[in-house]
């Protein structure tokens, strides 16, 4: 069997596109003046869920976002749980148009950047499609309640495990979504200690 340099096989390449290539292409069917969100997800097909984290979790990362990113987030997150086929938001978002400009800036500089990753990010160990959206769904929603911690920076760590999630599930690699799952557990883990550490200490000065 037939092997490219970063060690994938052919057959494996033939039945995944890499998202950078699948971002690339949208520029070839984008409309001359505007496009809208809700013509991004259905040219994204059943990568829409992972582009819509990924995104989302970047503008996460920004200070000040967290409440209005941790609740946008509960949308995609929720309809994952479902088995939706792709995200669906209020028609006021979807409708929303931004220039095809825009959408031609934000892809050339994400592109290289994402086909440095998949160097080393490509479909290993695949699991049932379904049942990954299912558990990343579930995953991306319990993380969202980390960006309502009233703690300065707390934003960061979860909005980075969310990305690490979102790239494991765009590119089926199991094994970064098995080290991103361990983090996001240990994200929560560390969150909920925080939370009662704060509660009862609250309680001992009140008391």
């Amino acid at each position: 069997m037939a092997t490219i340099p970063n060690g994938r096989s052919e057959a494996a390449m033939t039945l995944h596109i890499p998202t950078s290539e699948v971002l690339r292409g949208l520029l070839d069917e984008a409309p001359a003046d505007c496009v809208t969100l809700g013509w991004l997800l259905e040219k994204l097909h059943k990568r829409s869920f992972g582009i819509v984290l990924l995104l989302l979790a970047l503008i996460g990362l920004a200070p000040g976002t967290s409440p209005v990113v941790g609740l946008l987030l509960t949308i995609p997150a929720i309809q994952m749980i479902l088995a939706r086929a792709s995200p669906v938001f209020p028609r006021m978002i979807t409708s929303r148009r931004f220039s095809t400009r825009r959408l031609v800036q934000l892809i050339d500089r994400a592109v290289p950047v994402l086909r440095r990753m998949e160097t080393v990010i490509h479909p290993r160990w695949k699991t049932p499609f379904d049942a990954t959206t299912r558990v990343v769904g579930l995953v991306v929603f319990a993380l969202t309640s980390v960006f309502f911690v009233p703690i300065p920076l707390s934003n960061i760590v979860p909005a980075v495990t969310i990305m690490l999630i979102a790239l494991a599930y765009l590119e089926e690699d199991g094994v970064l979504l098995a080290l991103s799952l361990t983090a996001a557990a240990t994200v929560l883990f560390v969150a909920t200690f925080t939370i009662w550490q704060s509660v009862e200490a609250v309680r001992f000065m009140t008391s």
